[in-house]
C-alpha cells in the first residue's frame, strides 16, 4: 500500500525553545544580546559559543532569559526568534 499525503506529512512538534547568548564587543560594534535556538539540553552548552539566529557566533548564558529584557539586543535575532521587539 502506497503512501497517502496525510501519513507523510509532517507532524508538529514542541514549541522552539531559545537561549540568550552574549557576542563580543568587536572595535566599533558593541556586545550584543543574541537568540540561540536550542537542540539540546540546557546544560550541554552553558557558556559554549554558539551560532546565534542572526549568524553571529555568542556565548550561551543560562542567567539570562530569551528574550531578554536588556535594551542592547540584536534586532535580526529578535525578529527572527518572533520576540516582536
Amino acid at each position: 500500500m502506497a503512501p497517502t499525503a496525510a501519513s507523510t506529512a509532517p507532524t508538529a512538534f514542541a514549541a522552539t525553545a531559545y537561549v540568550a547568548a552574549r557576542s563580543r564587543a568587536h572595535g566599533p560594534t558593541a556586545a550584543l544580546w543574541h537568540a540561540v535556538e536550542l537542540h539540546r539540553p540546557a546544560s550541554e552548552v552553558d557558556g559554549a559559543c554558539e551560532l546565534t539566529l542572526c549568524g553571529t557566533l555568542a556565548r550561551v548564558t543560562l542567567d539570562e532569559d530569551w528574550p531578554t529584557s536588556a535594551r542592547d539586543v540584536c534586532v535580526p535575532c529578535a525578529a527572527l526568534a518572533g520576540s516582536g521587539r
